[in-house]
């Protein structure tokens, strides 16, 4: 089979199974000039006339100052596929690259994708387009699960779709489903143009080890390599120890439990429902606010494993966190647990953070309560939700 039909046909996969592309959506597509984001350019301009869904796609190039580099076989690439090619002028990346690099071996991958994507937004905002395409791919994806697994310590990799609340643009990657060996065979098939990269950190970084790593467990064990991808959304299978921490705050019972699954996030919502909105009269429209709680790290307090109260905190800045939402219901109150589970959390952060600043809006009525957890009191009295507040700071340096 042609290269170019398994890819379309693990394209509308990846389109039916996360919803990628919609009528109406006008898609911004990142074009490099390497052979995977030429791939994609060629695969959304022939999905878009079968899909039967109704989108227009623009193919975008930065110029990020790179020396050497040629525009011209890109123009003509886009101009036989009815596109015409954007070439913004992001120039200034490559002079910062240089600045960050300091005596490193290579330029900072890391800071060049969050610019480049920075810059992307922007310009799906100034065109009017609610939607950036990007090209990465499966063996993308399971790499990126490898360098955050071994290298950063937790369990992740990038999504095949990700909203930007803020920004209210949405990033895709209709190729996640597609293998780089099609990617290659397509380009080879079609004779597709690529652009030879001019990045000095071609095939010389960590992701580059990672990627070798893998073709030799590929080569003894090849069933893995669809068991990996298949890993990336088994969430039915999903079995991590996540759930089961509860940090032990005292030896009574009195446990921190971070939220994991779907149970817990309801036994928080319960919790706050009953104390903010119906015992204190808070607007729901105040008390759940849907950016704030993606941002936020929540907790349960339980006591012999039964949720009796809320906690969460939420960075605001470099080494800056909120508590939020610190609740205990009304029948477990007076018995310190929301003074010990407080000063847990905070000791907690200190012990990661460190220098750092926890702060609170605390109800006025509990300032006393707040200073004998060596919070201090800063600017002036407000209200929030009609209930006089106060902002209360503790700094660990």
């Amino acid at each position: 089979m042609k290269a170019i039909r398994t890819i379309l046909a693990r394209l509308r996969q990846a389109d039916n199974k996360y919803n990628l592309i919609n009528h109406g959506d006008k898609i911004l597509i990142g074009l490099s000039g390497g052979k995977d984001s030429v791939a994609l350019t060629y695969a959304l301009s022939l999905y878009r006339k079968f899909s039967k869904t109704d989108f227009i796609i623009q193919p975008v190039i930065l110029d990020l100052g790179f020396p050497n580099l040629d525009f011209a076989p890109m123009r003509d690439f886009c101009d036989s596929l009815g596109l015409k090619l954007l070439v913004v002028d992001n120039r200034e990346i490559y002079n910062i690259l240089q600045i960050q690099q300091k005596d490193k071996d290579h330029l900072p991958c890391s800071i060049c994708s969050r610019m480049k994507k920075a810059s992307m937004n922007k310009i799906a905002k100034q065109l009017g387009f609610n939607k950036v395409s990007f090209a990465h791919h499966a063996d993308d994806a399971i790499e990126t699960f490898f360098m955050n697994s071994l290298f950063g310590g937790r369990i992740a990799s990038f999504a095949p779709k990700m909203h930007l609340d803020r920004a209210d643009v949405t990033f895709i990657r209709p190729l996640i489903n597609v293998r780089e060996s099609e990617i290659t065979k397509l380009i080879k098939e079609e004779k597709l143009p690529v652009l030879k990269s001019h990045c000095p950190a071609n095939q010389q970084t960590r992701r580059e080890e990672i990627k070798q790593l893998l073709k030799n467990l590929y080569r003894q064990y090849p069933l893995i390599k669809d068991n990996l991808l298949t890993m990336l959304s088994n969430y039915e299978k999903e079995d991590l120890w996540g759930k089961e921490i509860s940090y032990q705050i005292n030896q009574e019972g009195l446990t921190l439990k971070p939220v994991v699954t779907p149970m817990d996030m309801m036994y928080v919502l319960d919790i706050r429902n009953r104390v903010f909105v119906l015992e204190q009269n808070v607007d729901y429209s105040l008390e759940v606010i849907p950016e704030q709680e993606k941002e936020a790290h929540h907790f349960l307090i339980c006591y012999k494993e039964k949720p009796i109260g809320t906690i969460r905190y939420r960075p605001t800045g470099e080494r800056i966190f909120k508590i939020e939402r610190f609740a205990i219901q009304k029948e477990y109150r007076n018995q310190h647990f929301g003074k010990e589970s407080l000063n847990y959390l905070t000791n907690m952060l200190i012990e990661k953070f460190n220098p750092c600043t926890i702060y609170l809006d605390a109800q006025y009525h509990l300032l006393e309560y707040y200073q004998s957890l060596g919070f201090v009191e800063e600017g002036d009295i407000f209200y929030e939700a009609n209930i006089k507040h106060i902002r209360v700071s503790k700094i660990a340096k």
